[in-house]
């Protein structure tokens, strides 16, 4: 055995890992040692490893997986793209719940004023999409949107979001586009009429929920039931508007007593 090998305690404290660490990323072969004793199942690894030992504690650190670690090590170009993606929409989304806090700590629990309205159904283009799970949602719904907007014709399109009451995981998103005609990637259906709970929401698409609960507090506190999906039918133009004056009426389908 090389003189220079390190056993693995001595390793672990030069590459700043425990050696529970160190057995685990051997076993997934991200870092292997140098050297394991077939008598004694001694592990040893040499001293140019602890770079590598160095960097994937560096990289799980800033929340890298330990696959995209993987592709790093090898020298795999652009693989730190997507996680810097995906922690951008983490962020984006806690930003989103800050705001929905800091409104609650301002006004107090959602509360809004409710009308009972009638719909009668309409014609639509209808778009899906899956979630991974409800903090995903809004990505998804912006998604089928601007799929929407970009093979409808009409110049301001009616679109209308429709989720299902249980948010499970993962989540199927659908997003109707008020139209008589075809769209491309979309399915035509009818939307059904009848009477709604309805309550409209003024301010960013990420506060929705605060509505959603308030209106779901009138239909449980007055007993009446209610049936998915929830619709939110979307008045303003995100591109024209700024996020707090953006209106959009929330509806949920009442059952007939």
């Amino acid at each position: 055995m090389d003189e220079e090998l390190l056993p693995i305690g001595r390793f672990a404290r030069l590459g700043r890992l425990s050696i529970k660490q160190l057995r685990h990323y051997a076993e997934l072969g991200l870092l292997v040692p140098a050297y394991v004793d077939e008598h004694t199942g001694y592990r040893y690894y040499r001293h140019e490893q602890a770079r590598d030992a160095l960097s994937i504690g560096l990289l799980r650190s800033l929340d890298v997986p330990l696959t995209v670690i993987a592709q790093v090590l090898s020298d795999t170009p652009g693989v730190l793209e997507g996680v810097h993606e995906r922690l951008e929409a983490e962020l984006a989304r806690r930003r989103s719940t800050l705001a929905a806090l800091e409104r609650v700590m301002t006004e107090g629990l959602p509360s809004a004023p409710v009308t009972v309205v009638t719909e009668p159904a309409r014609r639509v283009a209808v778009a899906t999409a899956t979630a991974a799970d409800p903090s995903d949602v809004g990505r998804a719904t912006s998604d089928v949107i601007a799929r929407l907007r970009a093979a409808s014709s009409a110049a301001a399109p009616e679109l209308i979001g429709l989720f299902p009451l249980d948010l499970g995981e993962p989540v199927t998103v659908s997003v109707a586009l008020v139209s008589e005609e075809p769209v491309a990637g979309a399915q035509l259906d009818v939307l059904p009429g009848g009477r709604f709970a309805s309550a409209t929401h003024v301010g960013p698409y990420g506060q929705i929920g605060l509505t959603a609960h308030a209106l779901l507090s009138w239909c449980a506190e007055r007993r009446c039931p209610v049936r998915g999906p929830i619709r939110e039918v979307y008045v303003s133009d995100p591109a024209t508007t700024p996020p707090d004056r953006l209106i959009t009426h929330l509806m949920i389908p009442l059952e007939e007593l």
